[in-house]
């Protein structure tokens, strides 16, 4: 009886099972789909045509918040919410390791959380170049590893810290040799500094170390030394010249006078003709007040400058001044007679160019 009463309202026990089944199988087909299209279709776009890899980095505190505004606000996913759905479901959040991560056109949203979870990060080449002062320094490292640049800078001007690798406040700048590094994002200031301290013993090799004993210097003292001939001449085959003059002047106790420690003891890059005023300013870096060598570098010396030091050319040369014709070479005297008259035409030139 109650069969016939379904029947006669139209309902088909058999065809409602049916329809239930095929929308439960459109239901399923449909959650296939979208987990399919969640896991293995490609996500990761780029913005410009010619741009082969994108990275994005994450905190060594596990920002997951950072990495998603990163992949927003660099728009490297076609579909963001994709990609937190499987994050979500893969636990991302617990599980992500700190680094930088090379993002691929084409790449999977499956692909790119792997590498996350994994910690399959890229490597980045540091490219230590030119810096005067600590800030500096610590500033550049900071743009481009996750080391924190006010942790590093402190490092730097803590005396315990510096002292136990061998150094002063002063000379600690020394222990950095300019060249192309590889290192991981995430590395953190103290591993930055005991990597460059492995580098600086890699440099300093046997037949380095027994040119400056030969010279009668320490490394460090090398290192201060091609500091300032770098910041004299920016010509490669006049800075073993300019090297041995200073090693000259060293050698009968004469200052220096050289004008980049001034510049760099007034701390004003704007100097451009050193005069009687800035020669009388109280500084350890006043090396024509003082005798010797300053007590640190003036910049960071390069390789070339290092190496310009240690394979100096021996000659009797106590004087030199920049030519008169502005071509960033020096004119070198043996006598106080020749560089005066060197230096008068270089101060014309310069009262002729109207630099004061």
């Amino acid at each position: 009886m109650a069969q016939k009463q379904f029947t006669k309202l139209g309902i088909n026990s058999t065809g409602n099972f049916k329809i239930v089944y095929a929308i439960l199988f459109l239901l399923v087909a449909l959650a296939t789909y979208r987990i399919y299209s969640d896991v293995f279709s490609a996500n990761v776009i780029l913005k410009y045509e010619n741009e082969n890899a994108a990275f994005v980095t994450v905190s060594s505190s596990k920002n997951y918040n950072m990495l998603i505004s990163q992949l927003k606000n660099g728009r490297f996913l076609n579909n963001i919410e994709s990609f937190e759905r499987l994050g979500q479901l893969l636990k991302l959040q617990e599980k992500m390791k700190p680094g930088r991560y090379k993002l691929v056109r084409g790449m999977t949203n499956f692909q790119l959380l792997s590498m996350i979870i994994k910690g399959r990060q890229e490597p980045l080449n540091l490219v230590l170049n030119y810096a005067e002062r600590k800030q500096d320094f610590a500033s550049f490292v900071g743009r481009h590893l996750e080391a924190d640049s006010t942790l590093l800078l402190h490092l730097l001007n803590d005396t315990g810290f510096v002292r136990k690798l061998g150094y002063d406040t002063n000379t600690v700048l020394c222990m950095f040799i300019p060249n192309t590094y590889n290192f991981y994002w995430n590395t953190s200031a103290k591993d930055f500094i005991f990597r460059m301290q492995q580098e600086y013993q890699k440099f300093w090799t046997q037949e380095r170390l027994a040119k400056a004993l030969k010279m009668g210097l320490s490394p460090t003292q090398v290192s201060i030394l091609a500091s300032i001939v770098q910041k004299e001449t920016n010509k490669t085959d006049e800075m073993p010249i300019v090297a041995g003059v200073y090693l000259n002047r060293l050698r009968r106790d004469m200052p220096l006078q050289a004008d980049p420690t001034l510049i760099y003891a007034w701390n004003d890059k704007e100097i451009r003709r050193v005069t009687n005023v800035h020669t009388s300013l109280i500084s350890p870096y006043n090396t024509y007040m003082n005798v010797g060598l300053p007590p640190g570098p003036i910049c960071i010396p390069s390789i070339v400058s290092l190496n310009a030091v240690l394979n100096h050319t021996e000659h009797k040369y106590l004087f030199f001044c920049a030519r008169e014709d502005f071509s960033g070479y020096h004119s070198f005297a043996e006598t106080l007679a020749q560089h005066t008259q060197n230096a008068r035409r270089y101060q014309r030139a310069l009262n002729k160019a109207n630099i004061y």
